[in-house]
C-alpha cells in the first residue's frame, strides 16, 4: 500500500503544472539560450527526460513545446532547459527575447522514460548528437561527472561550424578532467584554420572510426534531426551493433 500510494504522488507530481522562477540565463550560441529554472515542487529526473513549458496569453491562449533536460540530476531543486530559438516558434521566441531572471514560467514533468540513461546502467555508451540534439545528451555527461562514473564514453558531436558546437567550453573542460570521456566534433559547412577534428556529415566511415575501440560492445544514444538520427541508426545496425541497443530521439520540424 505505502509503495503505491509514493508511486501515485510521484504521478501527480509530474502531472500537475507548476510555476518555475527563471534563476539564470546563459546565451550558449547565437541562437541558444540556457535558462536555469527554480521548481517549488522540484524531483530527480533522469538523464534524457524532458519537460513542458506552457504559456498562457491574457486572452486565455494556450502555446505548449517539449524541451529536453540539460541538467543533471544532482542539480537539486532546479533544472536546466537549452532552448534553440526557432524564428516562427511561439514559445523558443517568446523565451528568447521575453524571458529574464525573475520571470516565471509554467512547467511540467520530469516526462519520458525511453530515452534516459544513468550511470548504474552502464557502458561503454555512444552519444551520438547534431545541432540541439546535445542537450539530452549533456544531462548524461554532467550526471556522469557528478557521480564520478568511470563508464567509457565518446560524444560524436556534429555542428554545421565551430561557432555553432552548444557546450563547447564545457565539452573540453570535462573531457580535459574526466577519464573515459571522449569527445569527437564533427562540423559540416565550415572549419576554422587548423581544424583537426572531421569535416563532414556522420557517414558509416565515421561511425565505424569512433566505435573502433569497442566493437558492438555499447549502447547508443542518438539524438538530433530526423534523417540524421534515421541515418547514424541505420549505420550503426550495418556495423553490427544490435537495434535494441540503439535508443533514438528525433527532433523534427515543429513549431518552437
Amino acid at each position: 500500500m505505502e509503495t503505491g500510494l509514493i508511486r501515485n504522488e510521484l504521478v501527480r507530481q509530474v502531472t500537475r503544472w507548476q510555476i518555475a522562477t527563471v534563476i539564470r540565463v546563459k546565451q550558449e550560441v547565437y541562437n541558444v539560450k540556457s535558462f536555469t529554472l527554480a521548481l517549488p515542487y522540484w524531483c530527480a529526473h533522469q538523464p534524457g527526460q524532458h519537460y513542458d513549458v506552457r504559456l498562457t496569453a491574457p486572452d486565455g491562449y494556450q502555446a505548449q513545446r517539449s524541451y529536453s533536460i540539460a541538467s543533471s540530476p544532482e542539480q537539486v531543486g532546479e533544472i536546466e532547459l537549452t532552448v534553440e530559438r526557432l524564428n516562427e516558434g511561439e514559445v523558443s521566441t517568446y523565451m528568447h527575447d521575453v524571458l529574464i531572471v525573475g520571470d516565471q514560467v509554467e512547467l511540467r514533468g520530469p516526462i519520458g522514460g525511453y530515452f534516459v540513461w544513468s550511470a548504474s546502467m552502464g557502458g561503454p555508451l555512444l552519444l551520438v548528437a547534431g545541432g540541439s540534439g546535445i542537450v539530452p545528451l549533456m544531462a548524461m555527461i554532467r550526471h556522469r561527472q557528478a557521480v564520478s562514473s568511470q563508464v567509457p564514453v565518446r560524444l560524436l558531436y556534429s555542428s554545421r561550424n565551430y561557432e555553432e558546437i552548444i557546450y563547447r567550453e564545457e565539452l573540453d573542460r570535462l573531457q580535459g578532467q574526466s577519464a573515459g570521456l571522449d569527445v569527437i566534433h564533427t562540423l559540416t559547412r565550415s572549419q576554422p584554420p587548423g581544424w583537426e577534428g572531421y569535416g563532414r556529415r556522420i557517414d558509416m566511415a565515421m561511425l565505424r572510426q569512433v566505435i573502433a575501440p569497442w566493437g558492438g560492445r555499447l549502447n547508443a544514444y542518438v539524438c538530433g534531426p530526423t534523417s540524421m538520427v534515421e541515418g547514424v541508426a541505420n549505420n550503426l545496425v550495418e556495423l553490427g551493433i544490435p537495434a535494441g541497443q540503439i535508443r533514438t530521439e528525433r527532433f523534427g520540424p515543429t513549431g518552437g
